[in-house]
């Protein structure tokens, strides 16, 4: 459910008066509480402002971050508690719900909020710099008239620096040190004092700082900033930022150089976790799409030319049915499961694990001699997640994971089509059973990808009428009368030839183009049965058939309505069909008892004969009837056979689809099956070519 305007609102003043609470007690901030909290309200609305924008740049968030420092004396602390606040905050808000849409934008604001701030205080401390520089050089001169005087101020400014602060002579030894140089190199002031400072330098970064002190001294230039390395008492290295300038006499001529070492190892650190933040999931601590490709790029150069490698898109059976039964947090605490787990079962191979986002994660294999097979690694995978249930607040929740697998790509190829390759074989993975994997071949993947190309010439093929609705009756089988007409869409493509209902409907299903050319569909064949009722030609029920996206369409009632009271299709006369899968939805179950209640009839397609099937009908949902799945029709088991008598019992006729011979007709007749359609019985003709052919039965 869509969360209200005031719903939004009220989150968002409770993560606002959170912020302004933890940076009055980590910060000082020259605010009362009521000041401060109006003025991060502000922020936070233009932040979230900023995170809903199409297409979303991190631009203005750094703008932000900048303006974010000018607030107060924030420093590291303030921002460290801002990024804590508001990463976990915004991703808890409603309208950045669901998480996975948002996690990844969010991750990446914190990071350009950061370096915004970053770059803004790096710029005060400059200029604070500077100013000090202004400082000790003017009590430079003053020690020329009163040396003491002029001691006395230097000591007062360079002790209260938190910043270190060193005085060198023109040959670069060290002639005065404060505390604050010792405390980064882990050395007194006394040891400092006499020392070269190209020895405190590291040997590739000393060359750089000669050439800019020798420059200095020249006077080609008048100060100089750069980033150092100097070498710590304990031999590591401390990331630095020296600005040096040129102190001279009286006489103008150079004295000294004034060099001022700002600490960058906290900094450095800030930055190094907010970029881990940015290429990492929030909820696992996984790395993110972004990571995995770029990993992915590195392995595919280097691969093993005997092993190679394999990638793995993985994706969680039943997610849907899991956050729709026990909520959100519920949910996340399980994928925190599963991603541990992964990490378990693949520990003994050179792997990345990744969070793709929602359920879906990937895998990257860098293959041995001794990676296991494909089968053998779903395998334990799924026998982990499912032979015991993982209990999270008090609910054993287990499922399966299914997989589209590419092994050993070519090295020359992209990331992107190796990941696009793994995702198609997932979506063929998931067709069938679930728990499953695919493993990809170029040649399906070419054939996908004409499909693809047919799918996105189709809503011009419409446009141009080349899409129409023909119609094929529905026949009784016990005397062979003709009970109803079904409608279905039919595509005569210039260059793919005739594509019938099946294949328009599953690639209308995959750009979504199915919603209006359904709709368009349901009314056409509506006001036809409408036409036919009203001239006394034909009255019969009226059969459509829903995909799943149709199923759990929000419209789908307000569509069947229009198509009842504006075209005149009497409620009993309709039947809408839906697949069995879909109804473990909510939205599509919904759907299908709101139609009962309105009189119309309802069916299952691709009724399978499993417990799963007969499930459903032990259900409350009202079925009038089910369509026998096409894969049982063919097979005719005496399985099969056996099972239709429950389903008379519970008062629910039966219909199977493509019938092809007298043969076939009869068996299911016997069977007992009610209703049947196919070819045997009439190809699906236009309306006038359909008036024909019944004329002749």
């Amino acid at each position: 459910m869509t969360p209200s305007p005031q719903d939004n609102a009220r989150a968002r003043t409770t993560l606002a008066r959170k912020w302004s609470y933890r940076l009055l007690g980590a910060v000082a901030i020259p605010l009362s509480g009521e000041d401060l909290d109006e003025e991060l309200s502000v922020r936070l609305d233009a932040l979230c402002s900023m995170l809903h924008e199409e297409p979303f740049t991190t631009i203005p968030v750094e703008a932000a971050g900048a303006d974010l420092a000018a607030l107060g004396h924030l420093g590291r602390l303030g921002l460290r508690c801002t990024t804590e606040v508001l990463g976990k905050g915004l991703l808890a808000l409603p309208e950045f719900q669901p998480v996975e849409r948002y996690a990844e934008r969010i991750a990446l604001a914190m990071g350009a909020l950061g370096a915004g701030f970053t770059a803004a205080n790096s710029e005060s401390v400059l200029a604070q710099q500077e100013s000090m520089q202004r400082s000790l050089l003017k009590a430079v001169r003053d020690a020329n008239w009163n040396l003491k005087e002029s001691q006395a101020r230097f000591n007062e400014v360079v002790t209260s620096s938190t910043n270190g602060v060193l005085i060198v002579d023109l040959e670069g030894r060290l002639l005065q040190v404060n505390a604050a140089t010792g405390q980064i190199l882990g050395r007194t002031s006394d040891e400092l004092t006499g020392m070269p400072l190209l020895d405190l330098i590291e040997p590739d970064f000393t060359e750089m700082l000669r050439e800019a002190m020798t420059d200095l001294a020249a006077g080609t230039i008048e100060r100089f900033r750069q980033s150092q390395r100097l070498l710590r008492e304990d031999g590591e290295s401390a990331p630095v930022t020296l600005t040096a300038s040129l102190l001279r006499g009286a006489d103008d001529q150079p004295m000294h150089f004034v060099v001022v070492v700002e600490d960058g190892t906290e900094l450095a650190l800030l930055q190094s976790e907010l970029k881990r933040q940015s290429l990492h999931d929030v909820l696992t601590g996984l790395p993110n799409r972004q990571f995995f490709t770029t990993q992915l790029e590195i392995a595919l150069r280097k691969a093993d030319p005997e092993h190679g490698i394999t990638v793995l898109h993985l994706d969680l059976d039943a997610f849907g049915m899991l956050r729709d039964s026990f909520g959100g947090r519920v949910v996340e605490r399980y994928l925190q499961h599963v991603s541990g787990r992964l990490k378990t079962l693949l520990a003994g191979e050179k792997v990345m694990i990744a969070r793709f986002g929602g359920d879906e994660f990937g895998v990257l294999l860098e293959n041995t001699a001794t990676t296991p097979g494909i089968d053998a690694i779903m395998k334990s995978i799924n026998d982990d997640l499912m032979h015991e249930p993982t209990f999270v607040d008090g609910h054993g929740l287990s499922a399966s994971m299914s997989a589209g697998v590419v092994h050993r790509p070519g090295t020359d190829e992209e990331p992107l089509d190796v990941l696009r390759s793994a995702e198609r074989s997932l979506r063929r993975a998931k067709k069938g059973r679930r728990g499953q994997w695919d493993l990809f071949h170029a040649g399906q993947d070419a054939e996908e990808l004409s499909n693809d190309a047919l799918a996105v010439q189709m809503p011009a093929a419409w446009e141009n009428g080349e899409i129409t609705v023909r119609y094929r009756p529905v026949v009784r089988l016990a005397d062979g009368a003709v009970s109803g007409v079904e409608a279905e869409l039919h595509w005569d493509s210039p260059e793919s030839g005739v594509l019938g209902h099946a294949r328009c409907a599953d690639l209308a299903e995959q750009t979504g183009l199915i919603l209006p050319l359904g709709g368009w569909l349901l009314k056409v064949a509506g006001g036809q049965s409408a036409w036919w009722r009203q001239r006394g030609q034909l009255d019969r029920t009226l059969a459509v058939r829903l995909t799943a996206h149709q199923s759990s369409d929000a419209d789908l009632v307000s569509r069947v309505v229009e198509v009842l009271d504006q075209i005149g299709v009497p409620a009993g006369k309709l039947m809408i069909s839906m697949p069995g899968g879909v109804l473990s939805v909510a939205d599509a179950a919904d759907n299908l008892v709101v139609l009962s209640r309105m009189g119309v009839l309802t069916a299952i397609d691709d009724f399978g004969m499993a417990p799963l099937d007969f499930g459903l009908l032990a259900s409350e949902l009202p079925v009038q009837a089910v369509r026998v799945a096409p894969g049982l029709v063919v097979s005719r088991s005496p399985y099969v056979a056996a099972l239709l008598p429950l389903l008379r019992e519970r008062g629910v006729t039966v219909a199977v689809e493509g019938i092809g011979s007298a043969e076939q007709a009869e068996w299911w007749r016997a069977a007992g099956a009610d209703f049947a359609t196919g070819d045997h019985f009439g190809v699906a003709r236009e309306p006038g070519e359909f008036l024909e052919q019944l004329e002749l039965r």
